[in-house]
């Protein structure tokens, strides 16, 4: 039973370790979405489009600072020696699914009047997926 674990292990690492670094940045992402949301706009759970907006610029950018290097390290082990255009290929990538989440969030919070808890997470899911198969289809794709 425990070799069996362990033959899962190492063939899902990937998988396994970009849920974990993609649970990681979801939690500092969120913290300077809904700290922001404190701070700046006082915390409320239906704030306007624009202040939607500015919220997922900032989740977004936060996301984005953490995720590049964690991603490149443990999941997709880059050795790209290009750094810098895996990194602009990376930013790229995480502002097609940027738009994703800010228009999940405007439908589901602006549109639909659910609050900006619920859209954050139904957005999040969303977004989470879109950037794994771009992540590894395009930004750290292995060369054959």
């Amino acid at each position: 039973m425990i070799e069996k674990i362990k033959a899962l292990c190492v063939k899902y690492r990937e998988l396994i370790v970009y849920i974990i670094v993609g649970g990681l940045t979801t939690v500092v992402a969120w913290a300077a979405k809904f700290l922001f949301l404190y701070l700046v706009f006082g915390g409320t759970a239906h704030p306007t489009a624009g202040q939607n907006t500015v919220l997922s610029i900032v989740e977004n950018v936060a996301g984005i600072a953490f995720a590049y290097p964690t991603n490149r390290k443990w999941v997709f082990q880059s050795q790209n020696p290009n750094i810098g255009a895996e990194l602009v290929s990376f930013i790229g990538s995480r502002l097609v699914t940027m738009v994703l989440g800010w228009l999940l969030n405007l439908l589901i919070v602006n549109v639909m009047g659910f609050s900006t808890f619920v859209g954050t997470i139904v957005a999040a899911i969303a977004v989470v997926i879109g950037n794994y198969v771009i992540s590894k289809l395009f930004v750290f794709k292995k060369k054959a």
